[in-house]
C-alpha cells in the first residue's frame, strides 16, 4: 500500500494505493482478478480505518462521465458508464481500479469535496480529469488553485506510446491549478510491485485507488 504526503498534508481525507498483493494469482480476466484480490482490498479498507464506509466505484468505460454524489449514500454500489466520482459527503469511499491507467485524486481542503478519476489514453484525450474538475467547481464552488491533484503511478514511455499523465498535467494546469503531483512511477517498469496490463498481456489484476472525506 502506498500513501501520498500530498494527501496527508490536505487533512481532510483518508486514501490509499493498492499496489501489487503478493501471493495472489491473477492471471485472470478482470472480473476473476478482482475477486480474487476482494479479501485483501477489504483488508486494506480495514487498515485505512474505512471498513464501514460505503464504497462507490466507476465502470470505467474510457469516456468522461462524471457521477456526482451529493448526499448521503448508505450502502456501496457500482456507477454505470462513468470514469470518475466526486463527492462533498463525509465517510464515503470512492474507489478506482487501475493497471497502467492513471487514477487521479482530487482533494478540495477548503469546501471540503474530493474526486477520484480513472484517466488512461482514451479519457485523458476526452478530458477526464478536466471535466470531474470543472464539475467540483460547478457544484461545490471549488477553487482550481484551491485544489491538490496527485496522479498514481502508471504506464509511461517507452512503455507506452503517449505520456498521458504528462497530457493530465497539462490539462490541470490549463484550467489553473497549482498543487499537482505526479508519482513520476511506470507501471511497466515496475511489475514486482504493481500490476501492468501492457507487460502482463492482459491477464493480471488491478491496483486500487481509495479516497474518501473524513
Amino acid at each position: 500500500m502506498e500513501q501520498f504526503a500530498a494527501l496527508e498534508s490536505s487533512g481532510v481525507c483518508r486514501h490509499a494505493f493498492v499496489r501489487r498483493i503478493a501471493g495472489i494469482d491473477v492471471s485472470h480476466d478482470k472480473a476473476g482478478a478482482l475477486r480474487r484480490l476482494e479479501a485483501a482490498h477489504r483488508n486494506i479498507r480495514r487498515k485505512i480505518r474505512v471498513e464501514s464506509w460505503p464504497l462507490l466505484t466507476a465502470e470505467q468505460v474510457h469516456g468522461n462521465k462524471i457521477t456526482i454524489v451529493d448526499r448521503p449514500v448508505g450502502v456501496g454500489r457500482q456507477f454505470a458508464g462513468c470514469d470518475g466520482i466526486i463527492t462533498n459527503q463525509r465517510k464515503i469511499l470512492l474507489g478506482i481500479h487501475v493497471a497502467d491507467c492513471c487514477a487521479v485524486y482530487i482533494v478540495d481542503p477548503k469546501t471540503p469535496a474530493i474526486g477520484l478519476v480513472h484517466s488512461g489514453r482514451k479519457g485523458t484525450e476526452l478530458g477526464v480529469v478536466s471535466n470531474a474538475i470543472t464539475q467540483m467547481s460547478a457544484r461545490f464552488g471549488s477553487r482550481p488553485p484551491d485544489l491538490i491533484v496527485q496522479l498514481s503511478p502508471c504506464i509511461c514511455p517507452p512503455h507506452y506510446e503517449i505520456d498521458f499523465a504528462a497530457k493530465i498535467i497539462e490539462q490541470c494546469r490549463a484550467q489553473g491549478m497549482r498543487k499537482i503531483h505526479d508519482s513520476g512511477v511506470c507501471t511497466a517498469c515496475h511489475v514486482d510491485r504493481y500490476y501492468s496490463y501492457r507487460a502482463e498481456k492482459g491477464r493480471t489484476g488491478r491496483m486500487l485507488a481509495l479516497l474518501g472525506l473524513e
